[in-house]
């Protein structure tokens, strides 16, 4: 990634898998006015097979040491192990960053249930599940339809809906196979901190199981400077039909005021309650229209990378700024509905069946696309000839093929420019009967992490 001229008042940010489609997104944020950003590892070094932390702090250290300038501030907007690297190298380099055990009261999904339900009632009944037991058994007190998930995964991957024994017994089997991947080098994090009681043999490598939540989906971002919780943004997560795998994030909710003003009241009292503290967050919520309610999914401790370009569109500025601002120290203050569109989207260009990539545009259609219509961007990770079943990181029930991102007037502006995208990318895929594998048989009443 080429970087601008140097000069003596620049300030050097270190960023853990900095991506190129992040770039752009990261310089037009007015915190980075004057910031130098550095890779630090790559995505796929950070993400594929199975996780080092010890062999990947050890990469880092030796990238950080041999720089000749300022360390200024270390960042990362991915989940686990980026979101731990973080605060473990901010310490050791005396940059700013939450705490390691705030990071991990987010990240690890039952200790995180266990200090949620110290500051709100709004969560589901949970439990551990025991993946020894030769007979499982839902967690008592649980009940059907629920989700069985590890600790913590991937992009919701082993994160499955069930509704009877059966699916719950196939589900704990599939975990049992796969969650060492990420639950083995998460234990390695664990024992740096200080645990509490109730976390005493728990590990890394436990899987957590709770009552499905149903309703409207939402995600509440913000960020914690000097102790003070700001929420600067509530957005719908709006699914397939039918399905819990996301369609689409939208800027602004369109949720009544009085549902948002309970959204910021509960993230305020749940992100004091963890300790959180110079560092951006996520929160997603499900609202029940009917009752009028509304329950806790997760916490995300990392910053939202993938919604950048919707703030910069509604607001006119990237979210990025918040995460630059506060590892340099300062308060982000971020505009609103400053930008150029009322309303901003990120959609999910997904496949439900298993198949062989044929077509996929080049660089040079996906501009051509993005210069025919307005306040849009594109972004295609898929290569031709690839497998769907074989790419990394997707939820237990779909494959993304594209992200695609929007600004406009109203819904149906951000839908017609979406539409344009998706018969303009022109994919296509080889679906032999031996490469279908339908990934939707299980209910749909929660939708997995992002």
């Amino acid at each position: 990634m080429p970087e601008p001229d140097k000069n003596v008042n620049e300030k050097n940010i270190f960023v853990i898998g900095l991506d190129e489609a992040n770039v752009p997104t990261l310089r037009a944020a007015p915190a980075a006015k004057s910031v130098l950003f550095h890779p630090l590892m790559s995505p796929e070094e950070l993400q594929g097979g199975e996780v080092s932390v010890p062999e990947l702090l050890d990469k880092a250290q030796r990238t950080l040491d041999a720089f000749d300038g300022t360390i200024d501030a270390i960042v990362g907007y991915w989940d686990f192990p980026v979101s731990t690297l973080v605060p473990i190298l901010s310490e050791r380099y005396k940059t700013r960053s939450t705490s390691l055990e705030a990071v991990v009261k987010c990240e690890h999904k039952y200790w995180s249930r266990l200090e949620q339900q110290k500051a709100t009632d709004r969560i589901p009944r949970f439990g551990k599940v025991d993946l020894e037991a030769a007979d499982p058994r839902p967690p008592e007190g649980v009940r059907f339809p629920m989700w069985v998930k590890p600790a913590l995964s991937y992009s919701s991957e082993l994160a499955f809906g069930v509704k009877d024994l059966d699916e719950f017994r196939a589900a704990v089997a599939e975990i049992r196979e796969g969650i060492a991947r990420v639950g083995r080098p998460f234990e390695y994090i664990l024992d740096r901190i200080e645990l509490p009681p109730e976390m005493d043999g728990v590990g890394g490598q436990v899987c957590l199981a709770e009552e499905a939540m149903s309703g409207i989906q939402v995600a509440v971002e913000g960020y914690v400077h000097q102790g003070e919780v700001t929420v600067y943004g509530v957005l719908d997560s709006i699914n397939y039909p039918d399905t819990s795998s996301f369609l689409r994030h939208q800027y602004p909710s369109t949720l009544p005021p009085p549902v948002i003003g309970q959204l910021h009241d509960v993230t305020e009292r749940v992100m004091r309650q963890i300790g959180f503290d110079s560092a951006t967050f996520s929160v997603e919520y499900f609202y029940d229209p009917q009752t009028q309610e509304i329950n806790l999914l997760e916490i995300n401790p990392r910053h939202s990378q993938s919604h950048a370009e919707l703030f910069q569109y509604v607001d006119g500025v990237p979210n990025h700024h918040c995460m630059v601002s506060l590892a340099l120290g300062d308060d982000p203050r971020m505009p609103h509905r400053e930008g150029p569109y009322a309303m901003s989207a990120k959609w999910y260009y997904r496949w439900f069946t298993d198949g062989v990539v044929g077509h996929v545009p080049s660089p040079e259609d996906l501009a051509r696309i993005e210069r025919e219509t307005d306040g849009v961007r594109v972004d295609v990770t898929l290569e031709e000839g690839q497998r769907l079943s074989e790419l990394s990181q997707q939820d237990s029930y779909s494959f993304e093929l594209a992200h695609v991102f929007t600004g406009g007037n109203d819904e149906e502006d951000l839908r017609e420019k979406y539409d344009h995208c998706v018969a303009a990318l022109g994919l296509t895929f080889d679906e032999s009967p031996q490469a279908e594998s339908p990934r939707s048989d299980n209910p749909r009443v929660e939708s997995p992490k992002e």
